[in-house]
């Protein structure tokens, strides 16, 4: 006779958190990192980070209680905490109502709530292209 195996319980809300975690990089809240991060995944930091944050074609969380002294790159960053550096979303840079960023900001897409601060120039203009008029010599 064979064995049939046995079913799996369902996952609870904490296994698939746990799961989501996994599938992303994340500086917790009592790490306090200096260097050079660079990241081919997701990457959320809730702690303390100085230095250069590099996630390409990724998405970037910097969670409420974070302070990052860094230039970030990333195609989609999400800033809930403090970010004192230049920051340069490819796509598209979301900005909570808890966000302070001191410091350049270049983005194809900015949104940005109501409570958040800002702190230097902002170019977000979008993508640019041959046709567009800012592309256009005269």
């Amino acid at each position: 006779m064979a064995s049939e195996p046995l079913p799996r319980p369902a996952a609870s809300a904490a296994d698939a958190s746990q799961s989501e975690r996994r599938m992303t990089a994340w500086v917790g809240k009592s790490l306090k990192i200096q260097g050079h991060i660079v990241a081919d995944d997701n990457l959320t930091i809730d702690g303390d980070v100085e230095g250069t944050i590099v996630v390409g074609d990724h998405t970037l969380t910097v969670g409420p209680g974070a302070t990052v002294k860094a230039d970030l790159t990333a195609h989609t960053i999400t800033v809930s905490g403090t970010v004192i550096g230049k920051v340069r979303a490819n796509g598209l840079l979301v900005l909570s109502a808890t966000a302070s960023v001191i410091g350049e900001i270049v983005a194809a897409r900015l949104r940005m709530a109501d409570g958040a601060i800002v702190d230097g120039p902002v170019d977000a203009a979008g993508p640019r292209s041959a046709t567009t008029p800012a592309a256009v010599s005269r």
